[in-house]
């Protein structure tokens, strides 16, 4: 099975670009909202250390927010304790699709948080900066502070675009990334593990 981490900036489509592979996805950001919801532990846990914003369960992302907002130190507090069951969940995963011949990880924090193993292909999807801020700008839930919070503590997308192995310029057209997701996999499907 080969992992093929995708990497980018924070808007820059890579939910998009994984779902063009056509394999397994494990998408963090979409388990994290899970966990909000469901996950009883998880809030107790952020109860007991953040006790001032997380007071309601299931979780919203107004909760999540303002605590993030309030102090620089929050956000390590909740990345620290989501990320240990998130890694469960990527195990479980893994597990599940260990005969595919190749899964997605649209993981934000792959490198920053080491779920990334050596052999993985990392891709990096680059888009135009004010194409992004468009996009972002659509968002419900979208907060200028609260980008710069999560940007803080993410490598720069110049680093993550040297560690890739391949680059996708992400210009939201189905036809660009098929082009692009085609001439990857069949690069990635020859190569020796």
């Amino acid at each position: 099975m080969k992992r093929v981490g995708i990497l980018g900036d924070i808007g820059s489509g890579k939910s998009y670009v994984s779902k063009k592979f056509g394999y397994p996805i494990f998408n963090a950001d979409i388990e994290v909202t899970k966990l909000y919801r469901k996950n009883k532990k998880i809030f107790n846990r952020l109860r007991k250390v953040l006790p001032k914003y997380f007071f309601e369960f299931p979780i919203d992302k107004d909760q999540v927010s303002k605590a993030i907002l309030a102090n620089d130190k929050n956000l390590k507090k909740i990345i620290k304790i989501v990320h240990l069951e998130i890694k469960k969940k990527l195990n479980s995963f893994l597990k599940k699709n260990n005969t595919k011949k190749i899964v997605i990880l649209d993981i934000p924090l792959l490198l920053e948080n080491k779920i990334n193993k050596k052999n993985d292909v990392l891709v990096f999807v680059e888009s135009n900066k004010s194409e992004i801020i468009k996009r972002l700008k659509k968002r419900k839930n979208y907060n200028q502070k609260l980008l710069r919070k999560f940007r803080k503590i993410q490598f720069s997308p110049d680093f993550k675009k040297r560690r890739s192995q391949f680059i996708i310029k992400n210009d939201y057209k189905d036809k660009t990334a098929k082009k692009y997701v085609k001439y990857i996999l069949k690069k990635i499907l020859i190569w020796k593990k």
